[in-house]
């Protein structure tokens, strides 16, 4: 009697089984930390970037700029993908690339007058009559 061949097709499937296990362990253990790490780390990132984009396509003539090297300055004259600032007392001007661009200032003091606007709107509404007898 050979049992050999019998006792290596029940190993072979116990690996197999034994793989397919460590197979799926590996899947719970691996899936939340890429789901942690899409959620904290790329999306926000992605969203950063395309809230960055939006802000160098809406650079106008006349807002002012500061640049990655942060330089300050008004823009002047644009192209596709340039940028003509004036700094400086003397009126220096620089060509720069729009993606040099940090931060447009104009754009930053209009949306915090608007928000402080809005503040203000919220805060001096009228006040409703009910709300006066509840606080009597």
């Amino acid at each position: 009697m050979n049992f050999t061949p019998i006792i290596l097709e029940t190993a072979a499937a116990g690996q197999q089984q034994s793989t397919g296990s460590a197979l799926v362990s590996m899947l719970i253990t691996f899936l939340p930390i890429i789901l942690i790490f899409y959620f904290l780390i790329l999306r926000p990132q992605k969203k950063r970037e395309k809230e960055e984009k939006a802000m160098r396509e809406s650079i106008a003539i006349g807002d002012e700029i500061v640049t990655i090297g942060g330089i300050i300055g008004l823009v002047v004259r644009q192209t596709e993908d340039t940028l003509v600032i004036e700094t400086g007392g003397d009126r220096s001007k620089l060509r720069i690339q729009k993606a040099a661009v940090r931060e447009n200032l104009t754009a930053l003091e209009r949306k915090q007058a608007a928000a402080a606007a809005e503040k203000k709107a919220v805060t001096t509404s009228p006040v409703s009559p009910e709300v006066t007898k509840k606080e009597k």
